[in-house]
């Protein structure tokens, strides 16, 4: 599976290169497994996306090393990529860009020829192969018919695909230039969020690493006492702030920070897939064309 990483530091810019490369669990260090893309996506001073993707593992991008060190931005978006069906490229790497929001997702859709029947004209903004790419398209034409709004049109989008599609996991990160998104459904992949509170000045208490003596290992700099959230896909150091999201929670962080939390998916799957099954068919039917381009 895929791994997402997704950052709010509200209007205020700050770096993620604590995180992506020097973190215990670092992007950098969970791409090992995960060899068929990376990308990150941040935010110029005017709004403008700026989104750099690569079909290769992170570990060998120089270009994303030295992106990590340098990029400041009010939301980051990254992404790990372990391709399942549809081919490494450029087209099928996350994140995603459509209407002015970046998207990433951690999971697997089937029937993608319903996907593109549902979309309709909107079938234009999927680029790539990938399910996830017709998911983001789904969600955007839902929050244009929800004039605006991106919490109601990811949740009517999950929703959705809950009650028809086969599905493993929709978990997703969403960001615009100061807002964030993350929804985990169901609790087959994990996601976590870290906040550190608008409120108070408490330097080390989750933004930090360190040994069981006391002693500061590895610092994350500015985010020591900024006000900022994490969403990952695994927790990345050792703090004891890391919270699980709950089966259908989806996370708003708004451009001060404040987090809010609904349950935006109440019930089960109606049609949950089996991976192992899914992977010995695609192994059976090597060399065909595949009916549904995954992850």
């Amino acid at each position: 599976m895929c791994r997402l990483f997704g950052m709010s530091g509200g209007t205020r810019q700050v770096e993620a290169k604590f995180w992506l490369l020097a973190a215990p669990t670092s992007l950098l260090l969970q791409s090992e497994s995960q060899p068929d893309g990376v990308g990150l996506g941040s935010w110029d001073d005017d709004g403008t996306p700026v989104v750099y993707r690569k079909p290769v593992s992170a570990n060998r991008s120089e270009t994303f090393i030295a992106e990590s060190k340098e990029v400041r931005s009010s939301t980051f978006l990254a992404h790990i990529r372990h391709a399942t069906e549809a081919e490494p490229s450029l087209e099928n790497t996350h994140p995603f860009e459509q209407h002015g929001r970046l998207f990433a997702h951690n999971g697997v859709l089937d029937n993608i020829p319903e996907m593109r029947r549902r979309l309709g004209d909107d079938v234009d903004l999927v680029h790539g192969e990938t399910d996830s790419e017709h998911y983001f398209a789904l969600i955007t034409k839902r929050i244009a018919e929800h004039g605006g709004d991106v919490g109601a049109g990811i949740a009517a989008a999950a929703c959705e695909i809950a009650a028809d599609i086969p599905l493993y996991s929709l978990n997703m990160v969403l960001t615009t230039p100061n807002d964030l998104w993350a929804l985990r459904y169901p609790d087959t992949n994990e996601l976590y969020i870290l906040e550190r509170s608008v409120g108070g000045f408490d330097p080390g208490e989750g933004f930090d690493e360190r040994s069981e003596s006391g002693t500061l290992r590895v610092q994350a700099g500015e985010l020591s006492f900024l006000p900022a959230t994490v969403i990952a896909s695994e927790r990345m150091n050792a703090n004891f702030g890391w919270r699980l999201l709950e089966s259908g929670e989806l996370i708003h962080v708004d451009r001060d920070v404040h987090v809010t939390s609904t349950i935006a998916v109440p019930d089960p799957p109606a049609h949950m897939i089996d991976l192992n099954t899914m992977s010995a068919q695609a192994a059976i039917a090597q060399g065909e064309e595949p009916e549904a381009a995954i992850g």
